[in-house]
């Protein structure tokens, strides 16, 4: 009942549905004349928010904290002495971000664009270490096969053999994935993959279980040296999403300092 709740609560938190709701709301106050002023105020309230969250700058703005706190693991080629950062971990932990459904095509063809960046990190740091186990996590949507399922197929795809890999499909969120990685992992080092503006609250969550976690941020939005034109003075759906996941994890990362499970 808590998971439902707290999935439904925070939808209705996110930049779209909050702005058309106000918009909605404000466009039916308008119809009475004691309560016009006010509705012109929340239609007003609900296209200036949505103008601001879908504007290159302001979602860059919002998301780039976020995806600088961990820094990235370096760039290694096949030979070289593996980085530092994770030199001691005998696991890599995947977590997941979503995909489709289609007969016949690849797995990598099937993720989403973060569970393919995911992958595609997870298995470049699977490469430097060779006695690791890649863990893969993501539950099953009714009778179709479970997202970690699918993970795991990318990641052969990718050249890591099946006797490599781990499969944690129970769990419905982040804060069940860590609970099932330390049950599974126990105080052994773990490489934590996820995208780089998930990886706080991710770290936090793990944090809270007991995990022994190294971060390898992926799926970055923003970047340093984003470039100016004036195109990015405009709005866009890129902007309107990256706004969404920011604002997504800075309420998770608010629900998991409430119960007590941050700094």
């Amino acid at each position: 009942m808590g998971f439902m709740l707290k999935k439904f609560v925070s939808y209705w938190l996110m930049p779209l549905p909050l702005c058309t709701v106000l918009i909605l709301a404000g466009t039916i106050l308008l119809f009475r004349p004691r309560t016009a002023r006010f509705g012109r105020g929340l239609v007003a309230a609900g296209l200036l928010l949505l103008m601001l969250f879908g504007n290159a700058h302001v979602s860059r703005a919002l998301i780039r904290p976020l995806e600088t706190q961990y820094p990235p693991v370096p760039a290694f080629a096949a030979g070289d002495p593996v980085p530092a950062a994770i030199r001691e971990c005998r696991y890599v932990v995947l977590l997941g971000g979503g995909n489709g459904f289609s007969p016949g095509m690849s797995a990598t063809n099937l993720l989403s664009s973060s569970a393919l960046s995911r992958t595609t990190e997870a298995v470049r740091i699977m490469h430097a270490l060779p006695q690791a186990k890649l863990i893969v996590t993501g539950p099953a949507t009714g009778d179709r096969p479970s997202h970690a399922s699918i993970l795991a197929r990318a990641a052969g795809e990718l050249g890591i053999p099946p006797g490599r890999i781990l499969h944690l499909d129970q769990g419905r969120d982040t804060e069940d994935e860590a609970r099932a990685v330390k049950l599974a992992v126990g105080d052994a080092p773990v490489a934590l993959v996820t995208s780089a503006w998930h990886l706080p609250r991710a770290m936090a969550l793990f944090a809270r279980a007991g995990v022994r976690t190294v971060a390898c941020p992926s799926d970055y939005k923003s970047h340093a040296e984003s470039s100016f034109h004036l195109f990015t003075l405009l709005w866009d759906l890129d902007s309107l999403e990256r706004s969404t996941m920011a604002v997504r994890e800075r309420l998770g990362a608010l629900w998991v300092k409430l119960k007590g499970g941050g700094p």
